[in-house]
């Protein structure tokens, strides 16, 4: 019985201070959600992988200054409508290193102005066209097979399928207006505390500020909630947005870190400007009376508002917001360790692996990874020829060290790539893929070879083995070649990279080969003349053979790198 008498048949429903909100409504609520959420995230992916490849190109031209930065954050978050998202790929970006912290902050402030869109959105009632949308983009995913057009599709598809959540969550809620305790609870919310918290804490637990957002848009389209109450709820939900990129930035960079710090500094400095203008002024009036009869708009205005007004007000002080994150988490002496470790890719998120730039942090990190490879592979061709000239096997442990540091990247490397490989968006980055495996092998196997190199100096030690000055002279050769081979295939996933030098590449392929026959020959003759021994011709032959292969792996890279630049084209 209780103090609401016998609930009688309709036993699945909420009670609201004396009123029923009834199962079809919750699961309408529920549903609208989920709707919601899912639109945003079809749009993010179908937006990924139409210009996920493409994404360092966008970034380095458009943010060489802080108003296209601006514009760029802004334009980007108002195409996948989540703040949360562009910060999440901008975290990634300063983590991979394609994306500088000062850059970031223009990123961050113009993301806070483009998630506005939303909301405005929603005020203009584009919704109700929002069952066309949804139908317009699934036809163009399902009866047109151009790979172009069906990404456009995924995106007006999730576009519209966002507004039907957001009508269906409207729907659910108009119950809502006539219980009273649920009425009381919102006008708790003018006290600017409980409001910001509460605002805050919901944002944070569906880490979407646009679906917050749009949820306090709909209480206020019921009646249920008003703009002195709802703004500080709104302040705080741009605070509860930062969670995201916090939760991102887990076991990334320090530097990929005090990005999200930029991000709560904005925002937390916003309300707190806000919350004592609103508090001291009548700007909630003044906003309320642009739109009398329409809250959401109400909503969307100050919503709007608070992100561009904290954005001219912060844009001068970006780089005092860089050097103050700086402040905050300075650099450690950890940092700097050169124990085994991946430095710019981490495990992908499953929940975010459709997330917009996901395509190129993932490219990108590995490529820079490979590139530590490179420089590890590099520096042991040298350490070993030089190490053979001397006769000397002291620089053997260092060479050592570095080859399990080498064979470290190798597996975990292999092992990313295995993981993502159902994650690529297009030809390019399957064909990228591949390259992958194929470059990081032959690394692997070009410092195998320099340590065969450098470990035949035992032997040159213990047994006293020398070789004679023109084999000493050969040697020598051999390192300059092989050295001018690796530089080759420098700055692998850049511009320059081996990809435009096939030719160069092949052409010295072919040299070390032809001297490899030309040495071997030599040796003979010196056999015949008694110059060198047998012990020093069995030794001097396995050099030769790790020489000429060096040239065949570096030629493999070559080729792998082609291929990435024919697929970009």
């Amino acid at each position: 019985m209780g103090r609401y008498g016998a609930l009688g048949p309709d036993d699945n429903c909420v009670l609201k201070g004396g009123k029923l909100l009834g199962i079809t409504e919750l699961f309408g609520l529920l549903g609208g959600l989920a709707l919601f959420l899912h639109g945003m995230q079809m749009m993010g992916a179908g937006l990924e992988a139409a210009a996920g490849n493409r994404m360092k190109q966008i970034l380095e031209r458009l943010t060489a200054n802080r108003i296209l930065g601006v514009a760029v954050g802004a334009g980007i978050t108002a195409a996948i409508q989540s703040s949360s998202a562009t910060t999440v790929m901008v975290v990634g970006f300063v983590n991979s290193g394609l994306m500088s912290l000062q850059q970031a902050v223009w990123i961050i402030m113009g993301a806070n102005i483009g998630t506005t869109v939303t909301s405005q959105l929603i005020a203009l009632d584009v919704g109700a066209m929002a069952p066309l949308f949804a139908f317009v983009g699934v036809a163009l995913v399902t009866f047109i097979k151009k790979v172009k057009v069906n990404y456009a599709g995924q995106i007006v598809a999730g576009l519209g399928i966002l507004f039907i959540g957001m009508e269906m969550m409207s729907s659910a809620m108009m119950p809502l207006r006539e219980s009273e305790a649920f009425v009381s609870l919102m006008t708790q919310f003018s006290n600017p505390i409980l409001g910001i918290l509460a605002g805050m804490i919901f944002t944070a637990v569906i880490q979407s500020s646009s679906a917050s957002v749009g949820i306090l848009q709909t209480l206020a389209a019921s009646g249920l909630i008003g703009l002195p109450s709802a703004v500080y709820v709104l302040f705080g939900q741009n605070i509860g947005t930062c969670i995201t990129a916090v939760l991102a930035s887990i076991g990334t960079s320090r530097n990929a870190k005090r990005t999200t710090v930029i991000h709560l500094l904005f925002n937390v400095l916003g309300t707190v400007i806000f919350t004592v203008v609103c508090m001291a002024t009548p700007l909630t009036s003044l906003v309320e009376s642009l739109t009398p009869s329409n809250p959401e708009a109400q909503i969307a205005n100050m919503h709007t508002i608070f992100n561009i007004a904290t954005t001219l007000l912060l844009l001068p002080f970006g780089t005092h917001l860089a050097r103050l994150a700086c402040r905050i988490l300075p650099e450690r002496e950890s940092d700097a360790d050169e124990t085994l470790c991946l430095k710019y890719i981490k495990p992908i998120d499953p929940a975010r692996e459709h997330q917009i730039g996901t395509s190129a942090i993932v490219v990108n990190g590995v490529w820079r990874e490979l590139g530590r490879m490179w420089e590890m592979a590099r520096r042991n061709v040298d350490e070993s020829f030089q190490a053979v000239l001397e006769s000397s096997s002291k620089r053997l442990e260092e060479v050592e060290q570095t080859e399990e540091y080498v064979d470290y990247l190798n597996k975990e490397i292999s092992k990313y790539i295995s993981r993502i490989m159902g994650h690529e968006g297009n030809q390019r980055d399957s064909v990228q893929i591949s390259a992958f495996f194929k470059i990081c092998g032959n690394l692997e196997r070009i410092s195998d070879h320099a340590v065969n190199i450098c470990e035949y100096t035992k032997m040159l030690e213990s047994k006293g083995i020398t070789f004679s000055a023109l084999a000493m002279a050969e040697v020598s050769e051999m390192k300059q070649v092989s050295l001018e081979a690796m530089d080759l295939i420098s700055n692998l996933g850049g511009e320059s990279s081996g990809a435009d030098r096939i030719e160069e590449i092949s052409s010295l392929e072919q040299l070390i080969d032809d001297k490899t026959r030309l040495y071997r020959q030599n040796q003979i003759q010196r056999m015949q003349d008694g110059v060198c021994s047998d012990e020093a011709c069995v030794l001097y032959s396995e050099l030769l053979t790790d020489f000429e292969r060096i040239g065949d792996h570096v030629l493999n890279i070559g080729e792998a790198l082609q291929n990435v630049r024919r697929a970009g084209r």
